[in-house]
């Protein structure tokens, strides 16, 4: 009787683990490239591209600005997206990948895949803005406490500003 107990345990817990697998399949390296292509990861590549250009011109303007517009080819989108495609599919399944398939082919979907690079700059700048207006309070804060002097630096403690005994001239 245990031994029949034992073998249906086995055999329940050997279909849930198979049932689990089949669920959480890993996508393909095909199902990858698709949502890729849908998601339009060369063309950010491109912009990306064109944006590393710009801020390269003038970091080294002895660099013709046609060296660095071709810095993401063809040859080196294909290079970066074969190197994301393992990330992708250990962080989503099969499933998730159809899924956002799905939602990417969706014209609310493509809206995002358009509408996300400038959401997300204008929320950097506003991000950097409120950055510096915090800081700035902080330290005003610290300064109206006397943590920090005028010039937003540690005030000298008394051992720094007590004078250094001088040497005896060496005989």
């Amino acid at each position: 009787m245990m031994r029949k107990w034992i073998g249906m345990a086995a055999g329940v817990a050997l279909a849930m683990g198979m049932t689990g697998q089949a669920m959480a399949a890993q996508p393909s390296d095909q199902q990858v490239r698709e949502l890729f292509g849908v998601m339009h990861m060369s063309q950010m590549f491109g912009q990306m591209n064109s944006q590393m250009a710009g801020v390269m011109g003038q970091a080294v303007p002895c660099v013709p600005a046609s060296y660095w517009q071709g810095f993401i080819d063809a040859n080196g989108s294909e290079q970066l997206l074969s190197r994301m495609v393992p990330i992708y599919q250990s962080h989503f399944t099969a499933a998730d990948v159809s899924g956002l398939l799905t939602f990417y082919r969706s014209p609310l979907g493509q809206k995002v895949i358009t509408q996300m690079p400038l959401t997300m700059a204008e929320g950097m700048k506003i991000g950097q803005q409120w950055g510096r207006e915090r800081g700035q309070a902080m330290i005003k804060q610290l300064q109206q406490n006397g943590t920090l002097d005028a010039n937003g630096r540690c005030p000298a403690s008394p051992a720094a500003t007590a004078p250094k005994p001088v040497a005896a001239p060496a005989h």
